[in-house]
């Protein structure tokens, strides 16, 4: 009897293992076809080549492009000869990062020649607004044009702890930071125009709410909800903001990656025992870095945008939000609080 139910468990195991392993080569297999489809956005500045990358002579800024979805994304707008600013509070592991790239890709470090892409480190942690202040100033300093910032970057149910000027961290980070950097970066794309901003949020938005009575979360703290609120705030975000840059030239869209396999998750605890199962599905079930990245980089780079704004996308394809999402009200609210928490207005 025990060889018996041995030998079912064995069985079923098997036979769990050689589906996942099936669903895998399936996905891999299909997800060369579901790539999205990227053709250059015009610009009156600079056009790209017929033989050069589509988006040759542009610049893109991407938060947290050393790992992940971030890392993906820049890779291939590096391969569409982008100039490409990783934005990454870890130097030395961007550093590191933007040695692969340049090796596995044939770009430079600085343009010129025959140079076709250009890949720059530069330090940010949005976790503090004097390094936002800090790296937005260089920037300003430094670049003429802006034409994609990707508000990629983002902490996933971190344990309660905040950011150096005192904000709940994930809504800091996830939030704050990157509001504060598109405010700063704002004349530059404006005086760049056509450009885009491109927002990365979560499906997870739908269990968030905004408490404007605890934005900070020092009444009550769940990590899964507050992570849920930053990207709902997002998206709050990219509707109001979509709403004031009408007519400039300058479009904003949010998206959401999917379930990737990213270290995002770094703060959720998978027991010992049960790592061998979750690594198992999570090659199986969830998708590539480069999969996750693909709306990221049709938001930046695809003709078939041009001029869409305020909108949600998921799999290169427009989604509709629940209303808590598109509360203009709230929106405007969270935009006013926002203004005088970063400092942008006293």
């Amino acid at each position: 009897m025990a060889a018996a139910t041995t030998a079912v468990v064995l069985a079923a195991a098997l036979g769990g293992g050689l589906l996942l392993i099936a669903r895998r080569f399936l996905r891999s297999a299909a997800g060369k076809a579901k790539r999205c489809a990227s053709s250059s956005f015009s610009s009156s500045s600079c056009s790209s080549s017929a033989a050069g990358g589509v988006m040759e002579g542009k610049t893109v800024i991407i938060t947290g492009a050393n790992s992940g979805i971030g890392r993906a994304t820049a890779a291939e707008l590096l391969r569409q000869h982008a100039r490409v600013i990783m934005a990454c509070r870890d130097r030395d592991r961007a550093e590191e990062a933007a040695r692969e790239l340049r090796a596995e890709l044939g770009v430079c470090a600085r343009g010129g020649g025959e140079c076709r892409g250009e890949l720059l480190v530069r330090e940010l942690d949005l976790a503090s607004l004097r390094s936002v202040r800090s790296f937005c100033q260089r920037v300003l300093q430094e670049e003429p044009r802006l034409d994609v910032l990707i508000n990629n970057a983002g902490i996933f149910q971190c344990p309660y702890m905040k950011t150096e000027d005192g904000f709940e961290m994930q809504f800091g980070v996830n939030h704050l930071g990157h509001f504060l950097l598109t405010n700063l970066l704002l004349g530059l794309l404006k005086s760049s125009a056509p450009s885009r901003i491109v927002v990365v949020s979560s499906k997870l938005y739908k269990y968030g709410e905004i408490n404007f009575d605890d934005l900070n979360s020092e009444l009550s703290y769940n990590k899964s909800f507050a992570y849920s609120r930053s990207k709902l705030a997002n998206i709050l975000f990219t509707r109001e903001l979509a709403r004031r840059l009408e007519g400039t030239g300058v479009v904003v869209n949010v998206l959401h990656p999917g379930v990737v396999r990213t270290n995002l998750g770094r703060y959720v605890h998978i027991p010992f025992l049960a790592r061998p199962l979750f690594n198992l599905v999570s090659w199986a079930f969830f998708k590539s870095p480069l999969e996750g990245a693909q709306t990221s980089i049709y938001l930046a780079s695809s003709s078939e945008v041009e001029g869409v704004s305020g909108k949600y996308f998921g799999d290169c394809k427009e989604e509709q939000l629940l209303p808590k999402a598109m509360d203009d009200l709230v929106a405007r609210k969270l935009w006013d609080i926002s203004e005088v928490m970063v400092g942008l207005l006293k």
